[in-house]
Formats: C-alpha cells, structure tokens, sequence
C-alpha cells in the first residue's frame, strides 16, 4: 500500500501530498522548515498505510481477512482491533442496528457505480442470514462469527487513520496543522484554517469554515450510487433489510472534535433517511446536508 511523498511550497508554509484509501491526502504546514514539513508528511503518510494495511477489506494478508477466513472459528485480537470494535459495538448501538460492520457482504450484490444494474430481492435476501453485529461472540482479546459473515471497517477506518495521525503529528511539532484524507479532516493550530463544504453535486462550494481545532467528515452518496428509471438508488445500505436508505439528504457535513466523532455523526444521520436533519439538530452540532 505505501506509495510516496510530495512536497510543495506554499505562501503560509507547507503542503505534503500522498495517495491512500483510494483517496488523494495532505498535511499542511506552517511556519516549518522543509526537513520538518517532510518529516511530518512522512510520518502522517506512515500512519495512514499502516491503518489501510491492516484493516482494509481488499488484502488477505491482514487481520480482517483472518477473521472472514476463520469458517467459524475464534480468532485472537490485539488491543487496537478490540477498542475499535469496541467503537463500532457503540455505533451499533446508537443506531438500532443500523450502523453495522458485519453489513459489508452486501457489497457482493450491490456495486455502486452509476450504473442502472439493481440486484433482485432474491439475490439480496440471501445475504441477510450474514448480517447482524448481534451474531458475533466476543471474549477478551478474541472473536467469532458464524462462517460466511466479515468484518468491514470502511465506515470508521479513514477517520480513526486522521486521528491517529494529528496525535502522531503532535508528538513531533507543535505548529499550526491541517490532515486532509479525501476531505474527512483534521486542524489543530492557533491561526484558523479556511475549510470549505465542497459540493459535490455540481462541483461547487456549499460553505466555508474557519477552523483552528476539531475535525470536519463527510458522508454520502454523491459520488457512488445507482440510477434506474430515474430512481437514484444511496449506497447508503440499510443492513436490515439490505436496500437502500430512502429519503435522506445525498451527502451531510459535521463538524466534531475528532474526525471518528464526525463521521460517525455524518453517517448515523444518512442512516436516518428523512430523520436526517431532526437527528443532527438533536446533537447540537454544525453541519451541512445536500438535499434534492
């Protein structure tokens, strides 16, 4: 997964650019010298590879892939792993079940590519047996789950990367800093940072922000989603019934102290289709949605 680092100058500082997550990343920078700047973007770089490597769904040579292949049998877990299952566990239960880990085999039948290609009922009820975080047996410091069931941290992994990578970032300088991960961020500096909203709808801006600590994620279905008839299908899926979540905003905006709390935010509120809007303004806190 590693890949490399670019360094470029700007009129504040520093900007470090790399690839990861499927999704383009930087660190900004100010008021550093380059040997720092590089050694930062380096470390942030570092972090976000390690997260990717070892809790992406797509390698068979990781922890996520012992525990699909384990056919029904327990599998030790260390301490990063287990705290955040721990974090996926309270998503779980903040949501009725709706934000679900086990929820990825849906993926098996539903690809979101623009396209018009609908799964049937048939082909989706079939998968449902799978699903349920509520299925898989816990103990310290190891896990099971029926044969055929996976775990998929896509929902959580690229927000925990960003957080994990400021902490990082922060044991090495304590100048102003933005991490960017395909827009879910990160700043913690004294000086604001000028965030804007993009949307993505028509490639534009829905609003800007001025952000010197806390983090900003986004979630939605602006750019991966199905149309048939006219109907856009989110790729928003509902685990219970394993269509999707009808009703809802395209894409919402948060604004948290952590990008994990963003997120989760961000994504319980799309998982609330038209209650979208009444659930965030109950968490008092700011955000941004896309409606039609």
């Amino acid at each position: 997964m590693a890949g490399e680092t670019r360094l470029s100058r700007t009129r504040e500082g520093w900007i470090g650019r790399f690839e990861a997550m499927a999704s383009p990343c930087e660190v900004q920078l100010r008021d550093v010298s380059r040997v720092l700047a590089q050694h930062v973007t380096d470390l942030v770089a570092a972090e976000a590879w390690r997260v990717e490597q070892r809790f992406s769904r797509y390698r068979d040579d990781n922890i996520i892939a012992r525990i699909r292949d384990a056919n029904g049998e327990w599998v030790e877990l260390d301490d990063e792993l287990e705290r955040l299952l721990d974090y996926a566990h309270s998503c779980w239960q903040l949501s009725d079940g709706r934000f679900d880990i086990t929820s990825g085999v849906l993926r098996r039948v539903w690809r979101f590519d623009g396209s018009d290609r609908i799964p049937s009922a048939e082909e989706v009820a079939q998968l449902l047996p799978l699903i349920g975080w509520d299925k898989v047996e816990r103990e310290q410091g190891r896990l099971r789950m029926p044969a055929g069931m996976e775990v998929d941290l896509g929902g959580i992994g690229k927000e925990y990367a960003v957080d994990r990578a400021l902490l990082l970032a922060r044991q090495h300088t304590s100048v102003d800093l933005l991490i960017n991960f395909g827009g879910d961020l990160v700043a913690c500096a004294q000086k604001p940072w000028q965030v804007g909203i993009e949307n993505l709808r028509n490639d534009g801006v829905a609003g800007q922000i001025s952000l010197s600590q806390g983090a900003v994620a986004t979630s939605g279905d602006t750019r991966r989603f199905l149309l048939r008839a006219g109907k856009r299908y989110s790729h928003i899926l509902d685990p219970l019934s394993g269509w999707p979540v009808e009703g809802g905003p395209h894409s919402i905006t948060v604004v948290a102290a952590r990008c994990t709390e963003a997120g989760m935010l961000a994504t319980l509120a799309l998982l609330r289709g038209k209650d979208a809007e009444a659930f965030l303004q109950a968490q008092n806190v700011r955000y941004w949605g896309l409606w039609d």
